[in-house]
């Protein structure tokens, strides 16, 4: 009984490790697409003065289905993996099995770490590319406002002209806000990973702290220096972006 017990436990810590590294691969795709998708329709904004807008549209199309299957893909398996975690949270309130292993819900509690994490970076990334994709629309009307007065009338030049630089100079603070999240998305991509490899670290930390005691105070005190450490580099990335958003409107 034990034995069976054993292997149903494993069987679920197998498919929850199989959809979490699927939904990382998945994640870092969903991330590319959001960044490649800003920047495709900034190249097509270029192009739209010179050339038809059939296939800007098209290509926002096809971004926007690869955006919604993605989207799709990745609520399919983290609802698979909730479940998952459901199952094991059952296993683990089984009279008896904690007695027997108290790591099992150790085990659990960093496996529902990993489903919040992967979570909330869906929901963000998700947001943020709404967000882009609301703000091309917008632009692309105004673009195509541009051009109708441009055809329609060229009686009034010089305001023409300042409404031509006054787009340009929309589109030049925009670039430099895209370029601002897309440094900020790769730094988080870069702190996630690293946030991976400390876990890890920090698991065996514990579980030599739980051996030693005398170095669970060494812990303590490389943690503390950790947060103090996030605190100031969440407020340098803080100012640098204030700064870069009142260069850019300025």
């Amino acid at each position: 009984m034990a034995a069976g017990s054993s292997n149903y436990w494993e069987d679920l810590r197998k498919q929850a490790r199989q959809l979490e590294n699927e939904l990382d691969l998945k994640l870092v795709s969903f991330s590319k697409l959001c960044t490649s998708y800003s920047h495709s329709n900034s190249r097509e904004g270029r192009r739209d003065r010179y050339s038809s807008d059939t296939t800007p549209l098209l290509n926002g199309s096809s971004q926007d289905h690869m955006f919604e299957t993605m989207a799709v893909e990745i609520e399919q398996l983290l609802t698979k993996l909730t479940g998952v975690n459901d199952k094991m949270a059952e296993y683990s309130s089984t009279a008896g099995v904690t007695s027997i292993n108290a790591a099992l819900m150790h085990t659990l509690q960093r496996h529902r770490d990993i489903l919040q994490d992967y979570t909330h970076e869906f929901h963000k990334t998700k947001a943020n590319f709404q967000a882009i994709r609301e703000r091309e629309d917008l632009l692309g009307s105004v673009r195509k406002d541009i051009e109708s007065y441009k055809t329609g009338s060229g009686v009034n030049n010089r305001r023409t002209e300042l409404f031509l630089k006054e787009h340009e100079h929309l589109r030049s603070s925009d670039r430099l806000i895209e370029e601002t999240i897309s440094i900020a998305m790769a730094t988080k991509e870069n702190m996630t990973s690293q946030r991976g490899l400390l876990k890890s670290i920090q698991s065996r930390m514990n579980t030599l702290a739980n051996r030693f005691p005398a170095v669970n105070s060494l812990i303590q005190r490389i943690n503390l220096r950790k947060r103090r450490d996030s605190l100031i580099l969440g407020s340098v990335i803080g100012i640098c972006t204030i700064l870069l958003l009142l260069y850019a409107f300025h």
